[in-house]
């Protein structure tokens, strides 16, 4: 039955083990970030079959529910309030030890940004206040139960099942954060373009679906010899990545670089609105983010944006093609000729108009050839020679994860984790067979494709034969590159499915040895596998 010390007692339960269950739900406040803070892509992730946390909560409630049932009953001579409170340490305890043992659950780590920590504190009020009123209510029905029993386990077990509401009150407390997230975000971007719009900078928009980031970060060493340059950090390339750095940073400079990323219609015109650019670059157009655009004329019609609102046009191999005032772009001046590929780097001939210069960079595959020369382009139409260009290329360093070499031990890793797309994955493949000793590949596939998902995962496999070892990664894709790796004549003892990454690194730090190579081509965030 309800008493001043139900009250009370319920009151304090509540405020701890709320917090204890937003620890929780922190990995689903990860997913919910990589996700975009959609809520419905959170619940789909969450529910899906095979989904690994979904079957920690599982357990974790189960325990926590048999746990409490037992302490309670254990405890019942003691009476009720004693009971109550050895079930409650008890539940604190399975709590404490799930944080524990999965503190490390993500392999995207959770970003703590003022959106995240504002979720955070409004998922503490949302479940200690379900805690307390349920508290409450089974406190009332035990009430009219009447059973010596009742308060013991109508006022623990029921709570103990709380972690199964978590991806449901996670999903519902960011719906009602945007009430508030809305506005804010809106206040950021209109101060941010405000700033943008009110700089004499030369802007830049680079866009394409793929080389980006790379392309960004090539040309921005390049023409530091000559100007001041901002560029948007890491991969941030939506309004509100924009708007975050440049609220910060201010643009007291000459030129500024945004990348701009889309996923569906509409996002390069709302960054170009934002950023202005006069200058774009177009690395180069395939059908990554099918899945978004389900076509890849769609891809194009979304990119070509940029080359309609820009003055000038940078445009990769790929990219040729596009529209602006109703004629298609397809003339370069400038290219990456006579690619020769190493294991240490890329040697190419770089072609400016009638200009020509032999270069070696530190960067590896087919695309880096391309992607200076992109850069180079954008900087020689910004005045600076070929000569000029030419003295800052051998300096340039690989973007971390974009087949970035690292060595270790002796052996060299190949790290290209970050979103493979189908040509990058060719070249990432080709690099690897350049290198001596024991060649491994680990992957869990390619990703974002649509209908061509399957058929792009299985010329993958294709590729990789011939490799020393191939491990693939996870259940999402990996039974296409595995019938593609065997159907092009791949061994099959050469190949093995491991459900992480960690156990791949357990058979790799057993197999591999000084002077062998493997790579890593595209670790999947969370919300994939």
């Amino acid at each position: 039955m309800i008493t001043l010390e139900w009250y009370l007692t319920s009151a304090a339960y509540a405020i701890v083990l709320a917090l204890l269950l937003v620890g929780v739900a922190l990995p689903l406040c990860g997913i919910l970030q990589q996700e975009g803070y959609s809520g419905r892509a959170l619940l789909r992730w969450h529910y899906r079959k095979g989904n690994e946390l979904k079957k920690r909560i599982y357990l974790l409630t189960l325990v926590s529910a048999l746990l409490t049932a037992l302490l309670a009953l254990s405890f019942s001579f003691a009476g009720s309030s004693a009971s109550r409170l050895v079930a409650f340490l008890g539940y604190a305890g399975a709590l404490a030890l799930f944080l524990y043992a999965f503190r490390f659950a993500l392999k995207v780590k959770l970003r703590f940004t003022p959106r995240i920590l504002r979720l955070a504190v409004a998922l503490y009020l949302v479940l200690a206040g379900v805690f307390y009123g349920l508290s409450l209510g089974m406190g009332a029905l035990s009430a009219v139960i009447d059973h010596p029993l009742a308060d013991t386990l109508l006022g623990t077990v029921p709570l103990a099942l709380l972690p199964l509401a978590l991806p449901v009150a996670v999903a519902g407390c960011n719906f009602l954060m945007k009430a508030y997230e809305l506005p804010h975000t809106q206040r950021l971007l209109k101060k941010a373009t405000e700033t943008i719009q009110k700089s004499d900078c030369k802007k830049v928009g680079i866009t394409g679906s793929f080389a980006k980031t790379s392309v960004k970060h090539y040309a921005a060493a390049i023409l530091a010899e000559k100007y001041r340059v901002k560029m948007t950090p890491a991969s941030y390339n939506t309004p509100a990545g924009i708007a975050k750095f440049v609220n910060a940073e201010g643009l007291d400079c000459d030129l500024f670089l945004a990348e701009m990323g889309a996923r569906k219609r509409g996002d390069i015109a709302e960054l170009c609105d934002m950023v202005c650019p006069s200058l774009a670059i177009i690395t180069g157009i395939c059908p990554q983010h099918l899945e978004t655009f389900s076509s890849l004329e769609a891809i194009k019609a979304e990119k070509g944006v940029l080359a309609e609102r820009a003055e000038t046009v940078v445009l990769g191999r790929t990219a040729a093609g596009l529209s602006k005032e109703g004629a298609l772009l397809e003339g370069r001046d400038f290219g990456a000729e006579n690619v020769v590929l190493g294991p240490d780097g890329t040697q190419f001939d770089l072609v400016l108009g009638n200009a020509r210069r032999t270069l070696f960079c530190n960067l590896l595959g087919r695309h880096a050839a391309e992607d200076v020369a992109l850069a180079a382009a954008l900087a020689h139409l910004l005045g600076m020679t070929i000569d000029e260009i030419a003295a800052r290329v051998p300096a340039l360093k690989p973007v971390p994860h974009r087949l970035e070499r690292l060595d270790e031990n002796g052996v060299a890793i190949l790290d290209d984790s970050y979103n493979s797309n189908i040509m990058g994955a060719k070249d990432a493949v080709e690099v690897l067979k350049l290198f001596g000793g024991k060649k491994y590949a680990v992957t869990p596939g390619l990703v974002e494709l649509g209908e061509l998902e399957e058929q792009a995962n299985a010329d993958l496999g294709a590729q990789l034969v011939g490799l020393d070892g191939v491990i693939l990664v996870g259940e999402t894709l990996v039974l296409s590159v595995r019938s593609g790796y065997l159907a092009a004549g791949g061994e099959e003892g050469k190949l093995r499915v491991v459900p992480t990454l960690q156990k791949a690194q357990e058979i790799l730090a057993a197999e591999l040895s000084a002077g062998d190579c493997v790579l890593f081509l595209n670790d999947l965030p969370d919300k994939y596998l």
